[in-house]
């Protein structure tokens, strides 16, 4: 007799993965879920391309199975879906690994090695890892189509790139602009605002603050001011590497400002100056005292513990402006227009809530001074002087040193940070700097200042703000759009795309495109050198033509790319070209009026590349033109990342789409939180908390890390990786679901099951089917539409319920005897069917979740029967819920089942009284006549889950079982505040009637201090006080009071159970099968003797025992022990 149902020893969740992986690779079941919908409506997903030059973490594996759920679900729903792996192959991550590697940095690029030796470098190492990448893919059944993926360094996606951004130079939101820009000298690049805004970019630093005393130049002073002796303006920074840029300090034209006579507290020599009114106390606070003349200034002495000051004059910063100062730091003058330079102006953004209200202004390194010297009249030059080659440069290079010009300080780092690791000074320039003011009378206070700063995202080293040559888009001009779009997109959670997402819209700058790199998508814009002409090439064939007028007027040689046909889109043919910067930095193309254009030099915001992959992945507009002009494959219906990627992946996709096509780029998104240790804290190598994906998918197997993942937490929530967890759910809903299938098909596979038989009427399936299957339906309805809503984790959370707490613990453990006793009739039948049609369904509803497992319990249900003509569940129709099966009168009626037992079984473990020990009775007070009748509808299988001999259902145990409440504190406090004392007062005073009434409704309204109060369940515990020889437990309006007495011949009945326990325990080792009769010897416990005689029938029936013998000694067998009783147990098979 052949098994119809496959069965196995124990679970293996790792095997059976690397079993059904092979499966579907040698069925092409994924290939056959994207053909087997062909002409079916398209869900289109999009994959944000990660770079392979990096090993991925765990973080990835909750990253892509969130973005595999949903299109396994779409799949299943009908749809055809879609999706194309990708590669981010260009920007930082490759260039900074590749200069570590070789062992240069970004100044050797072009001297020490060429840009083309270096290019090749990095199209070698970007795709070093994407064997593992591809690995854990697999491993972890995400299924995206790895075999044709995108990669943004191909000629056909860099093409359609160029073509995009030709149609924004077009719309005329591209331009060039000379500005004071984030920096990082560490990569080389100037940096976009969203770059900026990444997670983590800043951070909490110490450092060193200096309020810093200008000199003013009498004659410039206003009348006020004059004879007042030499007058110093307070300017503070928390950048003193900037003070040798200075050329203005702006004031607040309506800011109140002062005049302080004191002394210097490094040099103790008198000084007048000035700052605002509001940030007196702030400056002058700690040693100095406030005197109400300025006579009480003459007896000072430095040894004085205590400095005086006497405020001796205020005026309006309106008043200040035109003040000229002597030079702080006199290393260099700008070169244009000095005799501008060094007086005060007035500016917007100065404030009185922090500094001295003067703020020193170095337009070189600073947007908001550069701003404001650009509308002071005349203007206030930039500290700018000639380098060797006549350029104008700042006074600190492009590798954050100062020039040669600051001969103090030539060559030094402004930033510690920026030098080789172990060869930092141990006092930075700002320290430096700080000592030399102080030493020349011009530091007024120097203290440690701790702030956020900015760090390059890549490189985790400080930024600088720097003047800057650079092409933007101008994202101002459609920032509003963006905005309404936006409010289109559903965003999961709702908060990141109202919040995080659409402030950053609200406020978005202009975006920086450009990047003075290598290895990336070069700028495609030619320019004269007069910047005059020029033009932005969209296209190879544009190109192609360009460079042909080229070479006619003499300014090529020959064109490049002479073997491409111009048309031709096979990938031989585009394989003929390169359109990286080594190659195409050589051409030279000819403007209008006969002008040389050379390339600009800079490349394209890597951002750019990947928020291009919807068009470029297809090489649009050049092929495939109806996927996105139909939107076949545009836009995204869904698309997942972390949430650093609103300010990255998910914002430039947005702008991109906005731009070019006045459209959104994805309508559904989901923003997935980080992935931490079990402290929360960020994992890492250097902490040693990081966890190895390959080992946990190979410990735990793929399904139970998915299930855990996103069954835990909300996948836009943090999640706390904890492998126990993944344990837990391994044995507590994989374990649960396993053991149910060990379960039917133990008994289908004796009985023959295979579903052959016409299926049992619904209304004549005994209750119990009839609840679970109602209980199925309605777990259907949720689960899809949470999975519709994308919550992944509530429809995790609804199947693992149904499984344990439905399934397993009740239908199979009130329906076991069906399956093993009795003959196989309808009632047999209808169980089998029902167990069956319960796990088939689950299988479909787990498959976006656990796709491995799920798969084999499908085709273990299905293969043998072939009652669904599918090779894979991943091809199956998801489940439709029959409402007519519902049943909610019958599902309450059961949880009030479980909710009895549950309270029954909590009072047993309390008293430590075993299920196995049968009790007398159980006393419920009811309250109702429908109440009592629903009860008692119930009450056989209550006795039977909790092992009671009957129910009693009282209607007024008011005598008998008393409730008392009590204040829930720590809920009142927050709620009620002051009047919490007038509330605990009345809810002491509650009589029987009122907390009968509150556990009833859920509320009760009471009147306190003169006005209505509503108090809820929740604000109160409710307890029953126990009766002698019983134990008492409520929940809700539900109190049931057990009888714990133990009775003689219910206690041999105990031991009766505790016998039939260790013959079954010992039939199943000794592997016996379920219908073979037994002999069974026993050694004799006087404890035992009654208890087996008078339960004998008992034991016989449940063991399949032909013969009981009771024997003095026994000298083979098992020991076996329970409560007082220590004996010996043999059996062998009865001939």
């Amino acid at each position: 007799m052949s098994a119809l149902f496959p069965e196995y020893r124990r679970l293996n969740l790792p095997k059976l993965a690397d079993q059904v992986l092979n499966y579907w690779q040698t069925h092409g079941i994924f290939e056959k879920s994207v053909s087997s919908r062909e002409g079916q409506k398209p869900y289109v997903f999009f994959e944000g391309p990660p770079s392979a030059n990096g090993l991925p973490g765990v973080h990835h594996v909750l990253a892509r199975a969130i973005k595999d759920i949903f299109p396994r679900y779409k799949t299943m729903k009908g749809f055809q879906v879609k999706r194309k792996a990708g590669w981010d192959t260009h920007g930082l991550p490759i260039e900074l690994a590749v200069e570590k590697e070789l062992g240069i940095t970004k100044e050797d690029i072009g001297k020490t090695i060429s840009v083309a030796e270096y290019n090749h470098a990095c199209r070698k190492a970007v795709m070093r890892y994407t064997d593992v990448w591809n690995d854990l893919t697999e491993k972890m059944g995400y299924w995206v189509n790895m075999a044709e993926p995108y990669t943004t360094y191909d000629p056909k996606y860099m093409e359609s790139v160029w073509w995009l951004l030709k149609e924004i130079y077009n719309k005329n939101l591209l331009y060039k602009g000379y500005t004071v820009q984030p920096y990082s000298p560490k990569a080389g690049t100037g940096l976009s605002s969203h770059e900026l805004n990444q997670p983590g970019t800043y951070q909490d630093v110490t450092d060193t603050t200096v309020v810093a005393q200008f000199k003013a130049i009498p004659e410039t002073l206003p009348d006020a001011l004059k004879r007042q002796g030499d007058i110093h303006l307070l300017a503070w920074t928390t950048t003193p590497w900037t003070l040798p840029s200075n050329t203005a300090l702006t004031v607040g034209a309506k800011i109140d400002y002062i005049l302080v006579k004191t002394f210097n507290q490094y040099t103790y020599e008198p000084i007048n100056v000035i700052l605002a009114k509001a940030l007196l106390e702030k400056q002058f606070s700690g040693k100095y005292n406030k005197q109400d003349s300025e006579n009480a200034l003459q007896d000072y002495k430095k040894e004085d513990k205590s400095i005086p000051y006497f405020v001796s004059a205020s005026l309006l910063g309106k008043d200040l402006l035109g003040i000229k100062y002597e030079q702080l730091l006199n290393y260099a003058l700008p070169h244009d227009h000095p005799e501008n330079a060094f007086r005060v102006i007035a500016g917007d953004f100065v404030t009185t809530e922090d500094g001295t209200g003067i703020v020193h202004t170095a337009p070189t390194f600073g947007a908001d001074d550069a701003l404001a010297a650009k509308q002071a009249n005349p203007e206030i030059p930039p500290m700018l002087v000639k380098d060797a080659n006549d350029n104008l440069v700042p006074l600190v290079d492009l590798q954050g040193r100062f020039r040669k010009e600051v001969t103090d300080f030539a060559g030094q780092y402004v930033k510690n940070e920026y030098y080789p690791e172990g060869k930092a000074p141990e006092k930075s320039v700002d320290i430096q700097l700080a000592i030399k003011l102080k030493i020349e009378n011009k530091a007024f206070k120097v203290e440690k200042y701790n702030h956020s700063y900015p760090n390059c995202w890549r490189t985790d080293k400080p930024i600088l703000y720097y003047p800057l040559d650079s092409w933007f888009i101008k994202i101002t001009a459609v920032k509003q759009r963006m905005f309404e779009l936006n409010q289109t997109i559903n965003w999961k959670p709702q908060s990141t795309g109202e919040g995080r997402f659409g402030n950053w819209l609200a406020n978005a700058n202009d975006w920086n495109l450009s990047r003075s790199r290598y290895w990336g998508i070069p700028l495609p814009i030619w320019r004269s050198e007069d910047g005059k002409e020029e033009r932005c090439i969209g296209s190879v064939e544009e190109l192609k033509h360009e460079m042909k007028k080229a070479v006619t007027a003499g300014m090529m040689s020959k064109e490049l790319f002479e073997d491409f046909v111009v048309g031709d889109f096979s990938d031989a043919n585009y394989s003929k070209i390169d359109l990286h910067k080594n190659i195409v930095d050589g051409i030279t193309l000819v403007s209008p009026s006969g002008k040389s254009m050379k390339r600009e030099t800079d490349l394209i915001d890597v951002w750019f590349d990947s928020g291009s992959m919807p068009y470029a992945q297809w090489h649009y507009p050049f092929e495939n033109k109806a996927l996105i002009d139909q939107n076949k494959a545009f836009p995204a219906d869904f698309i997942a990342e972390g949430v650093d990627q609103t300010r990255g992946w998910f914002y430039t996709l947005h702008a991109i789409a906005t731009m070019v096509f006045d459209s959104v780029a994805y309508k559904n998104v989901v923003s997935n939180g980080l992935v931490l240790d079990k402290n929360g804290q960020k994992m890492s190598k250097r902490l040693g908390n990081a966890t190895d994906p390959f080992e946990t998918l190979a410990t735990y197997g793929p399904d139970a890390t998915r299930w855990y993942m996103i069954s835990n937490a909300n996948p836009w929530d943090n999640l706390k990786f904890d492998l126990h967890g993944i344990d837990e759910v391994k044995r507590k809903f994989f374990g649960t679901l396993y053991n149910t299938y060990s379960f039917f098909t133990l008994y289908a596979n004796i009985d023959q099951f295979n579903n052959s038989e016409a299926p049992i009427p619904h209304k004549k399936r005994p209750e119990i089917d009839r609840w679970i299957l109602s209980e199925l339906n309605s777990t259907i309805e949720k689960v899809d539409a949470y999975y519709a809503n994308y919550e992944p984790t509530k429809a995790a959370r609804e199947i693992s319920d149904f499984t344990q707490e439905c399934l397993s613990n009740w239908y199979v453990r009130l329906s076991r005897r069906r399956f093993w006793k009795g003959d196989y009739k309808k009632d047999k039948i209808s169980a089998y069917q029902t167990l069956f049609t319960c796990m088939l369904t689950l299988s479909k509803l787990g498959a976006p979740i656990a796709p491995f497992f799920m798969d084999r319990l499908y085709l273990d249900l299905n293969t043998s029967l072939n009652k669904e003509p599918h090779s894979s569940v991943h091809l199956a129709e998801f489940p439709k819920v029959d409402s007519s099966l519902i049943d909610k009168v019958l599902e309450h009626k059961m949880a009030q089942a479980q909710l009895i037992s549950s309270l029954v079984l909590s009072l047993r473990a309390k008293e430590k009284i075993k299920v196995r020990q049968p009790l007398q009775r159980i006393m419920i007070p009811v309250n109702s006549k429908l109440q009592k009748e629903a009860i008692q509808a119930i009450s056989d299988l209550i006795k039977h889950e909790v092992n009671v001999k009957e129910i009693e259902l009282l209607e007024d145990a008011s005598d008998i079982l008393v409730k008392q409440i009590k204040p829930n504190f720590k809920v009142l406090g927050p709620r009620f505040g002051k009047d919490m004392k007038a509330v605990v007062l009345a809810i002491q005073k509650l009589e029987a009637n009122a907390i009968e009434e509150i556990e009833e409704k859920g509320f009760l309204v009471l009147e306190i201090n003169g006005k209505s109060t509503t108090l809820e369940l929740g604000d109160v515990d409710i307890s029953s006080k126990d009766i002698e020889g019983w134990l008492v437990a409520n929940q809700g309006a539900v109190t049931v009071a057990l009888d714990v007495t133990v009775t003689a011949p219910l206690r041999d009945e105990g031991i009766a159970r505790e016998l039939v326990n260790r013959i079954q325990n010992l039939r199943k080792d000794s592997g016996f099968e379920v219908t073979d009769t037994i002999e069974v010897f026993l050694q004799q416990h006087q404890s035992m003797e009654r208890a087996v005689e008078n339960n004998l029938e008992y034991i016989k029936r449940e063991t399949l025992t032909h013969t009981l013998y009771q024997v003095k000694h026994l000298a083979s067998g098992i020991d076996i022990s329970f409560d007082d009783i220590s004996s010996k147990l043999y059996i062998k098979k009865h001939i």
